[in-house]
């Protein structure tokens, strides 16, 4: 099992009406990937962290294998999703692991 977890920052160009929709959005694609890739375990994306946090959105993933990983960062519907993120957000850190 693979666990992979994205943290980012909302852009500073948004109104916090707009980083609240983006966060939402955000949150609803990602996590109806689970439904449509093979290999992913899960999908659980954070978008309200306790104040002390110093990350916006959270996505917190698990996947069968390394292999199932790979082919989620490649799936068009991932690629998809994934270009409507990174124009809402920046500072992206990423860690992945084996359970």
């Amino acid at each position: 099992m693979i666990k992979h977890i994205v943290q980012w920052n909302h852009r500073a160009n948004f109104s916090e009406t707009e980083k609240k929709e983006n966060a939402e959005k955000i949150k609803r694609e990602l996590e109806s990937l689970k439904d449509k890739i093979d290999g992913v375990v899960s999908i659980n994306v954070i978008i309200n962290p306790l104040a002390t946090s110093d990350r916006d959105i959270i996505l917190d993933s698990e996947f069968e294998t390394e292999e199932a990983l790979q082919q989620y960062q490649t799936h068009p519907e991932h690629v998809r999703v994934a270009g409507f993120v990174k124009e809402c957000v920046q500072d992206r850190v990423c860690v992945d692991y084996q359970l």
